[in-house]
């Protein structure tokens, strides 16, 4: 087995140990919660076997939706670091997160510090899910590293997280292969939620629209503004709609039943890795694996 497998694995497994709040014993002394999945893959790398990762949110559920356990906000209160997307995506945990770092903890926010654009040009208000960006990625192993450094000056964490920015930053150039079988009059998304905006400012692509609006799932499209979508989608013969793994389809299926068969909804990994098997356990394979599917649905 791979090292990269070796640390999905570990992330894994602490996940269900954060989750049952129990003491780890044998783990290394630094402890480091992440919120969700993906950012403990990215943490974990980082850290290699130097610190325990433990992640709040379950494998496969909805990070906009997630409530934490009293253990888990034990777990929070007491760890050397919390790594934290913020931009408004853990919404269930932003009181537990605010009052934790009001009381000393240390929490890196990686969606606001790994954003490098300027304010007239953010689309964060929009769309949280930066980690969707592999070069924004890249940048914040150095954030962790740097974080880490600041906790146990000790360690070498620069050595990993120099391995894991070369790897995302090849990923880059894997992904940007595969898209280019897009044409350019082509590369316009409609999606479940406002979730891509990050991958397409990269890549060149065009959010046309979402069924969701706004970049929390916890939006209630009105029946107008599904109506105006399926008819901007028809007047622009647009044939796919990008759902998520963490969320059922069902308004997305609709409205493909409505456009005619042509049309098909398409399930990506915007909130958490995927299933062991799945291609997608981790974020670089998570990357691959949604930009292996856009190309598929749009590429002519």
């Amino acid at each position: 087995m791979s090292g990269r497998g070796r640390i999905a694995i570990l992330v894994l497994v602490l996940l269900f140990g954060a989750c049952s709040g129990t003491p780890r014993s044998s783990d290394p002394e630094l402890t480091i919660v992440a919120t969700n999945t993906i950012l403990g893959d990215l943490v974990a790398n980082v850290a290699g076997g130097n610190a325990a990762v433990a992640v709040l949110t379950p494998l496969g559920a909805d990070p906009h939706e997630f409530r934490p356990s009293a253990a888990q906000v034990a777990d929070i209160n007491r760890a050397d670091l919390v790594v934290a997307n913020g931009l408004g995506l853990e919404e269930g945990l932003d009181d537990v997160l605010e009052a934790a770092e009001e009381d000393g903890v240390r929490i890196l926010w990686v969606g606001g510090d790994s954003n490098p654009l300027p304010p007239d040009q953010s689309i964060d208000r929009l769309d949280p899910h930066v980690w969707l960006d592999p070069i924004l990625m890249a940048g914040a192993t150095d954030l962790v590293a740097r974080e880490l450094a600041a906790i146990d000056s000790t360690i070498d964490w620069e050595s990993g997280a120099a391995t894991y920015r070369a790897e995302l930053t090849a990923l880059d150039v894997e992904i940007r292969e595969l898209l280019a079988t897009i044409p350019a009059g082509e590369r316009q998304l409609v999606t479940n939620h406002d979730s891509l905006r990050y991958f397409a400012l990269r890549y060149d692509f065009e959010v046309v629209g979402t069924v969701i609006p706004g970049g929390s799932t916890l939006g209630d499209p009105s029946s107008a503004e599904l109506a105006a979508l399926v008819e901007m989608m028809r007047d622009s013969g647009t044939t796919a709609i990008f759902a998520e793994t963490t969320q059922p389809a069902v308004l997305a299926e609709v409205m493909a039943a409505e456009l005619g068969s042509d049309v098909q909804v398409v399930a990506l990994y915007t909130g958490s890795v995927g299933e062991p098997g799945s291609g997608a356990e981790t974020l670089i394979g998570l990357l691959r694996t949604n930009a292996t599917r856009i190309a598929e649905a749009l590429s002519p």
